[in-house]
């Protein structure tokens, strides 16, 4: 195949015609293209980025946003190191690591410009005992235990919710972690038709009229809250019928993500599986809902009246584990849809326009371009694809985009 490079091809197809991003060690990234329907766009991993604090060790990364000024947002676990990680913070090391703290914001170069998080900056205290699934707590405490979804709105608030035991919330601050307000509460849950409480939520988008909740840990719906205050506006489970297909029973634990009790995924459930992992908006008012342990995107437009049901977009059927569909991106000019892939350790590239499947770059790995536990993707307006991974990926990577494959 013949490939373009970027002005050329960026020309061709309406993208920004930028030049790629300023890198120190681009690495070959393992691709397949599967159509000729339209050129594919190709990637290289940049292997210097971030530029890490030299004493500073990335936990699991279970969120990640780009802002309106090209930053890079990345919510990180300093809980899920061990005392060997995080040897200068427990001092038993004289060189490294110290864990991070939740929140991180990088510039095109990689370099940490904010960093902030935990239970000082949220309402409330409490006092946890035992650990895992085992683990319990009393207080009021309104920080997640374990931290999952971020999304960094126009007006630079970000937005973070959490999937740990009781997390039942989601939580709004300023871009230096002010806190500000929340949806739902911690310790409290309340089912599929709550209007007040969520279950666990996976993830949040904001635009200037709403804030969508994928609800989806414990629950198994969106739930849709006025921006302006954060009232109830809207729910639905999958097709936009009312969500049925029940709650998960007690609280969630990591090894149920890839636990094969529910029979396997089944695209045509009229239910969302028992984790509803993303809900991202898209051009031309779409909504698309990550059905992860389905196998599947559902496709929804918004409407005056609620949402209208599109289509159901099928990745990778045949994958069991983990599953594949964790998380969902546009190119800058909306011509192709990224769709992580948790289990098979692969960025998909699909033609917006009819979901057509054009491709796929990356592979299950530990090196520069590969992924443990692929949980996040999301691109910059140079059309540059960020990544994060969680149990033991824990890191972030940048895919610098290099051309057009004709």
């Amino acid at each position: 195949m013949r490939r373009t490079p970027l002005a050329a091809g960026a020309a061709t197809l309406g993208l920004l015609a930028a030049t790629p991003a300023t890198a120190d060690v681009l690495v070959p990234v393992e691709s397949e293209r599967l159509s000729d329907a339209v050129p594919v766009p190709t990637f290289e991993a940049d292997a210097s980025w971030p530029r890490l604090p030299e004493d500073m060790i990335l936990g699991q990364s279970p969120g990640l946003a780009v802002d309106r000024d090209d930053n890079i947002w990345v919510l990180t676990r300093p809980n899920s190191l061990g005392f060997t990680d995080t040897g200068l913070d427990s001092g038993i090391s004289s060189a490294c690591c110290a864990a991070p703290p939740h929140v991180l914001q990088f510039d095109q170069e990689g370099n940490l410009l904010r960093s902030w998080g935990g239970t000082d900056l949220a309402p409330g205290d409490g006092v946890v005992e035992g650990q895992g699934p085992d683990a319990t707590e009393t207080g009021d405490e309104q920080w997640p235990a374990n931290v999952h979804g971020l999304y960094v709105d126009e007006n630079m608030n970000v937005w973070i919710g959490g999937n740990g035991n009781g997390d039942h919330v989601v939580l709004q601050f300023t871009a230096d972690g002010e806190y500000l307000r929340q949806i739902g509460t911690r310790q409290q849950t309340d089912g599929n038709m709550s209007e007040e409480f969520l279950g666990n939520p996976a993830d949040i988008s904001v635009n200037g009229d709403s804030v969508l909740v994928a609800d989806g840990y414990i629950n198994k719906r969106i739930a849709e809250f006025g921006l302006e205050n954060l009232g109830f506006q809207h729910l639905w489970g999958a097709y936009g019928a009312d969500p049925d297909g029940g709650t998960r029973e007690g609280n969630f634990d990591q090894s149920q993500a890839a636990s094969t009790g529910d029979g396997g995924p089944n695209p045509e459930s009229t239910a969302f599986g028992d984790i509803v992992h993303c809900v991202v908006r898209g051009p031309e008012d779409t909504i698309y809902v990550c059905d992860r342990r389905n196998n599947r995107l559902q496709v929804f437009r918004e409407t005056d009246g609620g949402v209208e049901f599109l289509e159901d977009v099928v990745i990778a059927l045949e994958t069991g584990g983990t599953r594949t569909a964790s998380d969902v991106a546009f190119s800058p000019d909306g011509t192709y849809v990224y769709v992580a892939d948790m289990m098979n350790g692969r960025v998909w590239i699909l033609l917006r326009e009819t979901h057509e499947i054009l491709g796929h770059f990356g592979k299950n790995g530990r090196y520069p371009g590969q992924f443990i536990w692929l949980h996040s993707v999301d691109v910059d307006s140079q059309g540059n694809v960020y990544t994060t991974e969680v149990n033991t990926g824990r890191r972030v990577q940048r895919f610098v985009l290099t051309g057009f494959e004709e």
